[in-house]
């Protein structure tokens, strides 16, 4: 009688051989998996307006919420509107933002990667999506290329090599920002005295978003170095009523300045 302790080979054998069955309200559930976090889903109608505001309190901008308020503004189509705004009441679980109308509220958007992932939700777009459709991973890409033009433009002073960058961007046909590479653009050109082109930019970038007002100033730039002084002030003044926040800017001033003195020469010497 070695087969076991009980000194009954049939039963210990039997148990060796079968793994012990646990009742089910004993068995132990398999924790879901952590990898990746289950976010809330985010519905929007066809035609739908739609506002994301990010918060900036002190809280979620520790978590780097105004570099997501910058990423998420800079890639996405014009009919998206994106504000700062105050606490959502969910400090501690940030960076957090609120898609309107719906009043959907996620939170740990932490990373561009997920701020891509919000809008790619929002606008119904995937990774490698269909001619026209939103593909918020190539807005990134060239987003990427529209910062290293203005580097090259701004830091370096070499506008030739950020026009170059920026014609990649636009080549790449992004679905949001598109709009901003053409005014960055139309500022390389204007620096280069291609005119002609950066006018053209500033028509091509209003086309995408009539209400975008650094446009309509580069475009009154294009005008006063073609001496139409007009249709500068024209385009000053149309921005001015788009964004009445400019008016205190410095650089706007100087502009009004430079071609209030352009107009008063041209009338003095008529």
């Amino acid at each position: 009688m070695k087969a076991g302790v009980c000194g009954h080979p049939s039963c210990c054998s039997s148990s060796a051989s079968k793994p012990l069955s646990l009742p089910p309200f004993l068995r132990r559930r398999q924790p879901p998996p952590t990898s990746r976090r289950r976010w809330p889903l985010l519905v929007v109608s066809q035609g739908e307006k739609i506002e994301i505001r990010v918060c900036v309190n002190r809280s979620c901008n520790r978590m780097g919420s105004r570099e997501i308020l910058g990423t998420i503004s800079d890639i996405s189509p014009p009919e998206v509107t994106v504000k700062s705004c105050g606490c959502l009441g969910r400090c501690g679980a940030g960076p957090n933002l609120v898609v309107l109308p719906s009043g959907t509220m996620v939170g740990h958007c932490g990373t561009t990667a997920r701020a891509a992932e919000v809008l790619a939700q929002i606008c119904g777009g995937k990774r490698g999506g269909s001619e026209g459709g939103f593909d918020p991973w190539k807005n990134m890409e060239a987003l990427t290329l529209r910062k290293k033009a203005e580097a090259e433009l701004l830091e370096r002073g070499n506008p030739a090599d950020a026009e170059a960058l920026l014609s990649q961007a636009v080549d790449l046909k992004p679905s949001g920002g598109l709009h901003l590479i053409y005014k960055s653009r139309s500022v390389a050109r204007l620096t280069q005295g291609n005119i002609g082109g950066a006018l053209e930019d500033t028509n091509e970038a209003l086309k995408i978003d009539p209400t975008f007002a650094q446009a309509y100033i580069c475009q009154g730039d294009a005008f006063v170095a073609m001496g139409e002084w007009t249709k500068a002030e024209n385009a000053y003044s149309e921005a001015l009523l788009i964004d009445p926040s400019i008016r205190r800017s410095k650089s706007f001033k100087e502009r009004v300045t430079k071609l209030q003195e352009k107009i008063a020469a041209v009338h003095n010497s008529n």
